[in-house]
């Protein structure tokens, strides 16, 4: 009987002692990587394969770290970096054992288009996303403030204007008081007479006065045989501008006094056929008491011509067509309406200079009356109204230097105002357009009258 107890003792102090060696061994076994930082490793790119160490005692780490406590300082950094901690001397008490870093210094695999916190654009859930495209035209209109003296007014803010169009008020996108660069097409008549041509001739010397370095010129010459392209855009402080003007010096016409009678009252004949057409006798007046020359004056297809030059300039850059003429025109191919609808759907404002009998207020009205035996009307004003331009009258030839100058002063003071209008690009209807400043009176405020909806001003 005592000999089975003692047994009995024997096999419990055997368990005893067999738990308490597994529970040490438990405690001596160092924590383990956690499996997410081997998945997160493997999908790392260039990830090393994993190598089989060779079996090690465990040290006995429990005099080397306190309960509650991590590393030191220098494996807490090398942790974080993603690097090894320090290596010890394999002789030396107490050395660590490397780990694996932790899941958070394995570095993610990142998109070449983008970065792990950026967001999708769109519920997973659905497809890809589709963009409207609603056509709109943006409407450029340059402004100019005069007082009740004529000078301009620069500074006014934005919020003092408004516009309307079609006597809807519309909502102002841009609005801008710097100066843009020009694209000048001088457009200069060769049908004036010989006096009033010699003063433009002295007065083009002093054009490039009016321009900066950034400013590009066109010239083009016009007489009884229609426009002629002097030289294309170039350089307004270049040498080739200076020598275009030179070619743009013209004799001009000789006034002469109307015949009523012999041989050469309808100018002389070939085969029985006038050499001369503007010399033919005008409509009802075949038998003739006055024999008046009929004068060509094609001042609609020398604008229209400047026009289309004007279209391929780049944008960014106010384009302008400036003439210095009296403003007459006849036998032009184009009609006033056709050269106005092509310059508003460019965005070209016209201005000029009337020179001759056109800058006499009294000859000037006249013109404008289309009275009989009377010369062409002055067309050039209503083309600076239509577009926002102006037009100045000068006699003098210092005036017609000092005309062109003020000009350009005025365009680089001029505001910006740009809107969106929702008008269909395909319909080729007129758009008037108001343009007002609030709170000031007595102000002259110059822009162009309406627009023609089209795709080259979108």
């Amino acid at each position: 009987m005592r000999a089975v107890r003692l047994s009995a003792y024997l096999l419990l102090f055997s368990a005893v002692v067999t738990l308490s060696a597994f529970g040490q061994a438990q405690q001596n076994v160092p924590d383990a990587p956690a499996p997410q930082a081997a998945s997160q490793s493997q999908t790392a790119p260039n990830a090393p394969a994993p190598q089989t160490q060779p079996a090690t005692p465990l040290p006995d780490l429990r005099g080397q770290v306190a309960p509650g406590k991590g590393t030191n300082s220098d494996e807490q950094g090398a942790a974080a970096a993603g690097q090894a901690a320090p290596k010890v001397s394999s002789g030396q008490v107490g050395a660590p054992v490397q780990q694996a870093p932790p899941p958070d210094s394995v570095q993610q695999a990142v998109p070449a288009t983008g970065t792990p916190s950026e967001e999708p654009t769109a519920p997973l859930n659905q497809g890809p996303v589709s963009t409207i495209h609603i056509p709109v035209t943006a409407v450029e209109v340059p402004v100019t403030v005069k007082d009740k003296h004529g000078k301009e007014i620069a500074g006014l803010p934005w919020w003092r204007f408004r516009i309307y169009e079609d006597g809807v008020r519309q909502r102002i996108a841009w609005f801008s008081t710097d100066a843009f660069p020009l694209s000048v097409a001088f457009v200069i008549d060769a049908t004036l007479p010989s006096d009033i041509m010699a003063k433009v001739n002295r007065s083009l010397s002093v054009v490039s006065n009016g321009l900066t370095p950034a400013d590009t010129v066109s010239v083009i010459s016009y007489a009884g045989t229609g426009p002629q392209m002097l030289t294309d855009f170039t350089a307004a402080q270049g040498p080739r501008l200076v020598a275009a003007m030179d070619m743009a010096k013209k004799p001009g016409e000789q006034p002469g006094v109307p015949l009523v009678d012999g041989p050469f009252a309808s100018g002389p004949t070939v085969n029985g056929l006038q050499a001369d057409p503007t010399l033919a006798p005008q409509h009802g007046n075949a038998g003739g008491f006055l024999m008046l020359p009929k004068e060509i004056h094609p001042l609609n297809d020398a604008i229209l011509y400047a026009a289309e030059q004007l279209a391929s300039q780049p944008r960014g850059r106010r384009r302008v067509i400036y003439v210095i003429s009296d403003g007459k025109n006849s036998r032009s191919k184009a009609s006033y309406k056709e050269v106005v609808q092509y310059l508003l759907a460019n965005n070209i404002s016209v201005y000029g200079t009337n020179v001759g009998d056109s800058a006499l207020w009294g000859i000037g009205y006249l013109d404008r009356t289309k009275l009989p035996f009377l010369q062409p009307e002055d067309v050039l004003p209503r083309y600076a109204i239509a577009t926002g331009g102006d037009v100045d009258h000068e006699l003098s030839e210092n005036g017609i230097q000092s005309a062109f100058v003020k000009i350009t002063d005025s365009l680089r003071t001029a505001y910006t105002i740009v809107y969106y209008s929702h008008q269909p690009t395909i319909s080729g209807k007129y758009h008037v357009i108001d343009v007002r400043v609030e709170g000031l009176t007595g102000l002259q405020v110059d822009a162009k009258q309406g627009y023609y909806p089209s795709v080259s001003v979108q």
